[in-house]
């Protein structure tokens, strides 16, 4: 038997062989481990210290590597910079010139803006003003128009008052006189219109009676007019007709023509109007100036009215015609070559034929409307007469309407009124 003493409790133990055999076993196994453990120490140590070589070669090396890939990267930074700033250079000269282009095209766009302002101002100044202008003209015109609607009107109703004692001096022609008298009124109402005119349109007029008869015939009155050297400016035979309703045969004006073209050339005259008051329904002759010349030349029939008129105008076309004729013989006296003037005054005459066609389609025209307007205004009057007698009737009426007759014959009104009358009593 073997004992054992404990090591860390001095406790004594027996173990036999086998025992001891296995505790000299662990304690063996123990060294052994212990010693294991301190070489694997030792070799850990070693693994350790060549990992910390190794490590701290790798480090070095990695640094190294470190090193060249720095300054690879400085290197490569360096020229990226470069190359970034000369890339940052040019976009920075391109936005430059893009800002400066911007810059330029909103300065143009600001002047052009400012111009189309200016413009589009200047345009509404224009219309503004050309608007006020057309507001001025339109007030002017309107003035104008009412002045002469007012004139119009006032000359229409001068024509219409003319025209009403023109009628009714037909109608008292009509009714006092006889065909000759008839004849004679008329003659005297030319001479003293004419007379009204002498001494202020007409003062180196000629207008007197044609007593001459020693051809079997005579016109009623001879109108001459000379300048101041005495010569002939224009001529012209006046025959007056009018007839009376009681006349057995009624005349027409073509039934004196002939006689009064007779008149005109044995009197020297170079034109013939007939003054009539004959066809008073015709709306030829009403319509105021006839040319009959396509029957006896420049010869023309008028009514009263128009007596002035016709010699005004004769006697101003034969002022401009004699202009020419002065000149002409002027040209002739100086042995010139005329045919030109003759060409032009040719070309005169008719241009005034023309024109007095013209004047004369107008003045129809005018007297149409004159007559129209008469009527209109006839028939007014009589619509207004027809009125008036009505309002006369319902007013004759309205006095005539009394209360007695108004309860005639109604029982209850009669026996109310009776109840008044007790009452008063």
């Amino acid at each position: 038997m073997h004992e054992i003493v404990c090591p860390n409790c001095k406790k004594v133990f027996k173990a036999d062989e086998a025992g001891f055999a296995d505790v000299i076993k662990q304690v063996r196994d123990h060294q052994f481990d212990e010693e294991l453990q301190k070489q694997l120490k030792l070799v850990e140590s070693a693994k350790a210290n060549e990992a910390k070589l190794n490590e701290a070669n790798f480090k070095n090396q990695l640094q190294a590597e470190l090193a060249k890939k720095d300054a690879l990267i400085n290197e490569l930074k360096a020229k990226s910079n470069l190359d970034l700033a000369e890339k940052l250079a040019a976009k920075e000269m391109a936005l430059a010139e893009l800002k400066a282009k911007v810059e330029k095209a909103e300065l143009d766009k600001t002047i052009a803006v400012n111009d189309a302002v200016r413009k589009t101002e200047k345009e509404l100044n224009n219309l503004s003003n050309e608007l006020k202008n057309k507001e001025n003209e339109k007030l002017v015109l309107e003035k104008t128009l009412t002045e002469k609607f007012s004139a119009e009107i006032k000359t229409k109703d001068e024509m219409i008052k003319m025209k009403d004692q023109e009628i009714d001096f037909r109608k008292d022609l009509k009714q006092k006189l006889s065909t000759k008298m008839l004849g004679e009124t008329l003659e005297q109402h030319c001479e003293n219109a004419f007379n009204s005119l002498r001494a202020t349109a007409f003062q180196q007029a000629y207008f007197e009676k044609d007593n001459n008869a020693k051809s079997g015939s005579k016109g009623d009155y001879i109108y001459k007019e000379c300048n101041e050297d005495g010569v002939e400016i224009i001529s012209i035979m006046f025959e007056m007709k009018n007839e009376n309703d009681g006349t057995a045969t009624k005349k027409k004006n073509e039934d004196f023509l002939k006689e009064l073209d007779k008149d005109r050339n044995e009197k020297n005259c170079e034109y013939a109007v007939l003054v009539s008051l004959l066809e008073a329904d015709s709306e030829l002759y009403n319509n105021g100036i006839v040319d009959v010349s396509y029957k006896y030349p420049k010869m023309y029939v008028v009514r009263p009215q128009f007596f002035i008129p016709i010699i005004t105008l004769l006697r101003n076309a034969a002022i401009n015609s004699m202009q020419y004729k002065t000149e002409l013989a002027l040209v002739r006296n100086q042995n010139v070559d005329i045919t030109n003037f003759e060409e032009n005054l040719n070309t005169f005459k008719k241009g005034f034929a023309y024109n007095y066609n013209l004047a004369s389609k107008k003045f129809k025209e005018a007297i149409d409307d004159i007559d129209k307007t008469i009527k209109q205004l006839e028939k007014v009057k009589a619509e207004l007469t027809s009125s008036e007698n009505n309002l006369r009737l319902a007013n004759d009426k309205t006095e005539d309407l009394t209360i007695k007759k108004l309860t005639k014959g109604n029982a209850t009104m009669t026996a109310k009124f009776e109840e008044l009358k007790n009452k008063g009593e």
